[in-house]
């Protein structure tokens, strides 16, 4: 038996037609950068995420990118992020020239720790923003954030990137910060056919920025009153990702199921799935991670029984050679570097089945046997 990590063959198969009818309006229009196509998608991405505009571009990177520029993030500022995330969480705020100030995440919800932030904030000056990631499709405990980004004066830029339609509260992810972050990389529970990625923001002026920025700073044609980069949703991508994004609240609450039926089988086995927040949330499960003892042996013991897996993230970001020069080593997040040790994703889409479920389960009981 097989169970992949990911299917996107099999949710493509059930949508075909009605993503094959978006290509061929875009294919007929000839029109591919921007456009009604992009315009509609925007409209509908910060509708959904509660939020008064979203700004379409190339990718999440490039979401995150555009935040900081748009904020007016300089050299030498600083941007509070945690270790453990995906790469492009600290490698954006590089490549704007800011510095990444990390701090360490919450043992049970893998994201941002609080407490670490307020002594952070306390002791730099020069920090412009705060960037928390809504890790794996669970919000971070977004109320002491913002009261703390309010406190010091400083802006809140949320990684939404694997939390599109996630909630706090009851307000979803990317409607809380100044800005938030999405992206559509296929992988992702609204995937694209290719990168993709929205800003999200209720301020109209950084909106505005927004769409001049990621225009090479274009106010008029061949007119540029600011430097920026080309980074565009483009309409292919656009009319494909509105199709799935009728679909998205179907196939998060299948994987919201599946979540709850890893629960069940799992009770027993020694290893730990993903813990609810003692705050109020909706997980939409882009990952489903479970921490394990011999994280390493279980995921080889799994591939040899056809069972896909993932390790997020294997070497957290401050002990990663390129930002050696912050002056970071081993010992100084123990919780992210505990968990790059020991957590595994496993399968969660959408087209599992319970039979799927209880294969992959039996599998890591046996192993522990």
């Amino acid at each position: 038996m097989r169970v992949p990590l990911l299917d996107l063959r099999a949710q493509y198969n059930k949508i075909r037609e009605e993503v094959q009818a978006a290509a061929n309006r875009v294919f007929e229009s000839q029109y591919f950068i921007l456009g009604d196509e992009v315009a509609k998608f925007e409209e509908s991405v910060a509708q959904y995420s509660n939020a008064r505009y979203g700004v379409g571009c190339a990718s999440g990177s490039d979401a995150l990118t555009l935040s900081m520029m748009a904020l007016g993030i300089q050299p030498g500022d600083e941007v509070v992020t945690v270790s453990y995330t995906f790469f492009a969480t600290a490698g954006e705020i590089h490549l704007v020239g800011a510095v990444p100030v990390f701090v360490d995440v919450d043992d049970r919800t893998f994201n941002m720790d609080v407490a670490q932030l307020a002594e952070v904030l306390r002791q730099r000056p020069k920090v412009r923003a705060i960037l928390p990631v809504h890790l794996f499709g669970g919000c971070a405990d977004m109320d002491p954030i913002l009261a703390l980004a309010k406190e010091h004066g400083v802006s809140v830029i949320e990684d939404a990137a694997q939390a599109i339609g996630s909630e706090y509260k009851g307000r979803r992810a990317g409607s809380m910060g100044a800005l938030g972050c999405f992206s559509f990389f296929p992988s992702k529970n609204l995937g694209g056919f290719g990168d993709g990625g929205m800003v999200t923001t209720d301020d109209e002026a950084l909106a505005g920025r927004l769409k001049v920025l990621r225009m090479h700073g274009r106010t008029g044609k061949y007119i540029h009153e600011v430097v920026g980069v080309n980074s565009r949703l483009d309409a292919l991508q656009a009319a494909i990702l509105q199709v799935k994004l009728a679909h998205l609240d179907e196939w998060t609450e299948g994987r919201r199921k599946n979540a709850a039926n890893y629960r069940e089988l799992l009770k027993g086995a020694p290893v730990i799935p993903p813990m609810p927040a003692d705050y109020q949330t909706r997980h939409i499960y882009n990952q489903f991670v479970i921490r394990c003892p011999r994280r390493d042996e279980l995921q080889a013991f799994l591939r040899e029984y056809g069972v896909g897996s993932e390790v997020y993230y294997p070497l957290p970001l401050h002990l990663q050679e390129c930002f050696s020069s912050l002056g970071y080593k081993a010992g100084d997040f123990p919780v992210s570097e505990r968990l790059s040790g020991e957590t595994l994703a496993l399968p969660i889409h959408s087209e599992l089945s319970r039979e799927d479920i209880e294969y992959v389960c039996e599998r890591i009981c046996s192993f522990y046997v």
